[in-house]
């Protein structure tokens, strides 16, 4: 195909928010150097208001991924995937009302603290492993997708946008800290923003007017939204969406590391479910500019689809190759798509860096290493960071085989997220799961999601079942470029058309779901956890809601915990202490006797006092 190149302008604005962004990262660094200790660099000394908390929120999941991947499966599969809307309702519900009040009050840093205090070091050690694999695989898909788009427009070689963006996101990661992620998330949102609105105005111009693109997007079957089909091998459907898609994302915002640790960030309780609910607005803002540009993008290719014609190689070079056509003469505007996308990239990689050496230094290293210098702990970080940074960047190689941005990421949250989700569910709703239920429970989920997540990768599901809409070629100039063939396997496995086949939305349903199966039946299998030998603090009563008529059957729902001994918003023992008594203290839960008030949290107002944080290590 013929390779659009920047102007001047592109590269100007392209620039220009670069240099913003990472203005905002030095600023804070200098700003902060002083507070070196690992709350302000970790947490933000816990006095993060929720404004850009929740812009924060918003960009870090909304990256290159939705802006490239989302209106290109709109594009082929239809508008149905509006219907996260709904989803993403649902998961903010749960996160801010089940996850969050549990790990906001228990002090914690790091996700997998709550593990420890819980149920015990083996399955702390476990789920970290877990999510490092994790998020080293999500962070090369989102490190590719916008390198994509670069090399779409501008021609830039592939591989060397790849390394460029790991290079930049690995030095920036290091500059300061969450509070300079935060501020930087927040501008980038803006970016996002008025990228996305800017190709939905020019588009609809382009293509005769907003009337025209929804007239021509029903005549092509892509505003068929709502499909009742309960068959779970279907790609896109009312169901796949909303029960798949909130397993999904609630494994991807209710027990992150990078979700959780931007919560706790926040000075108070309501800050943080604040932060969560206005982000749920960002959210939708966000999809609805994604669909409509793929419904835009249906409009102006209706006649000619520059994929299956052979002028782009990939469905996700669609939303690039559109933008050049629409801005072809209005010089800086694809620059500013491309920011849009490149910029987003920077702090969702940045802070999956920061969070995976965050999880290193503190589960791995302070557990083998508990005398390190603050000056040598520092180092150690950093160079964790650059490791991690590394690996995220050689991962970008693995995800240019994946096929879809969209479907890969997901699929990869999914794989991951699943039985995560699954594992901090038995431990905050389930009392009586034992650390062997909790660790067997979870391997199965990761048995199972990884099961069916390869599978599908190796015997893609057949057209019948994803069910991609038709394109057109009729006036498109004939080329002589050809179409590579896809790959046609000459016999596949039974399960090819079934287990495989299943839709990727339901891969962190069947993580989820298996690991909380295994767990109970392990438990009950190998003896019950005593619920007197909890705090309180670590479960979340949600029998509360179904027996609030009957004190009797509420108490007998606790199993044995005492909910009623302690006000519920009382808080957790020192937030540092289990990291420095025996480990015989959290083998079955919190003994009794070493509780005691986390410094600096006030439970009337359910906050905390900076000053009185101002401890520990240094990051």
């Amino acid at each position: 195909m013929e390779v659009k190149n920047f102007a001047v302008w592109d590269y100007v604005v392209f620039a220009a928010l670069f240099v913003i962004s990472s203005g905002i990262g030095v600023f804070f660094a200098i700003k902060e150097r002083k507070k070196a200790t690992s709350t302000e660099f970790l947490v933000g000394g816990r006095q993060m208001t929720f404004g850009p908390v929740a812009l924060s929120l918003t960009a870090s999941f909304m990256s290159a991924v939705t802006v490239l991947g989302t209106p290109s499966e709109v594009y082929r599969f239809g508008a149905s995937f509006i219907l996260f809307f709904i989803s993403y309702g649902f998961v903010i519900i749960f996160t801010s009302e089940l996850f969050v009040p549990v790990f906001y009050r228990s002090g914690i840093t790091s996700t997998y603290e709550y593990l420890q205090l819980r149920f015990n070091k083996p399955v702390r050690y476990t789920a970290t492993v877990i999510y490092i694999v994790q998020t080293i695989l999500y962070t090369g898909v989102v490190v590719y997708a916008p390198a994509l788009a670069l090399n779409q427009v501008t021609g830039f070689d592939l591989w060397g946008s790849v390394f460029a963006t790991g290079i930049v996101c690995t030095f920036y990661c290091t500059l300061g800290g969450l509070k300079a992620v935060v501020w930087t998330d927040a501008f980038q949102m803006v970016v996002m923003i008025v990228g996305f609105l800017t190709v939905l105005i020019q588009g609809s111009i382009k293509a005769g007017g907003f009337h025209n693109v929804l007239e021509q997007a029903a005549n092509g079957s892509r505003l068929q939204i709502v499909d009742f089909d309960v068959d779970p091998l279907r790609r896109h459907t009312f169901w796949t969406i909303l029960v798949g898609g909130t397993f999904t994302w609630l494994g991807i915002y209710g027990v992150n590391q990078s979700t959780i640790q931007r919560c706790i960030s926040c000075k108070t309780e309501k800050h943080a479910k604040l932060a969560l609910y206005f982000n749920l607005l960002g959210l939708w803002v966000i999809l609805v500019c994604a669909v409509f540009s793929g419904l835009i993008m249906y409009s102006y290719f209706k006649d000619c689809d520059p994929w299956t014609s052979g002028m782009i190689s990939a469905p996700d070079q669609v939303m690039p190759y559109f933008v050049m056509e629409i801005f072809d003469k209005m010089p800086g505007l694809p620059g500013l798509f491309v920011a849009c996308a490149f910029s987003g990239t920077l702090s969702t990689v940045a802070s999956g860096i920061n969070a995976l050496a965050t999880v290193t230094f503190e589960d791995f290293v302070k557990s083998c290493f508990p005398h390190l210098s603050d000056k040598l702990s520092t180092w150690i970080s950093k160079g964790l960071c650059l490791l991690f940074g590394v690996l995220c960047t050689s991962m970008a190689v693995a995800a240019s085989l994946l096929g879809s941005v969209v479907q890969a990421s997901l699929s990869i949250h999914g794989m991951c997220g699943g039985p995560m989700l699954g594992l901090f569910s038995l431990g905050l709703v389930f009392p009586f799961v034992n650390w062997k239920g909790a660790l067997g429970g979870l391997l199965t989920g990761i048995t199972l999601s990884s099961w069916v997540t390869i599978g599908a990768f190796v015997y893609p599901a057949p057209d019948s079942k994803s069910r991609p809409l038709p394109l057109s070629t009729e006036q498109c100039v004939p080329t002589n470029l050809t179409m590579s063939a896809p790959l046609v396997f000459s016999s596949r496995p039974e399960l090819a058309d079934t287990w495989y086949s299943l839709s990727y939305l339901y891969f962190s349903a069947v993580g989820c779901v298996g690991c909380i199966l295994a767990g109970l039946l392990i438990s009950f299998a190998t003896g019950l956890q005593r619920g007197e030998d909890i705090n309180p603090l670590l479960i979340r009563p949600v029998c509360n809601l179904f027996c609030f008529w009957s004190a009797k059957y509420k108490t007998l729902c606790w199993c044995g915990v005492q909910h009623d001994q302690r006000p519920e918003q009382d808080n957790l023992e020192n937030g540092s202490t289990w990291k420095h008594t025996a480990e015989s203290v959290f083998q079955n839960g919190l003994r009794r006797e070493s509780q005691a008030h986390l410094p600096g949290y006030n439970p009337t107002d359910k906050s905390y006092d900076n000053m009185a944080l101002e401890r520990i290590t240094h990051f």
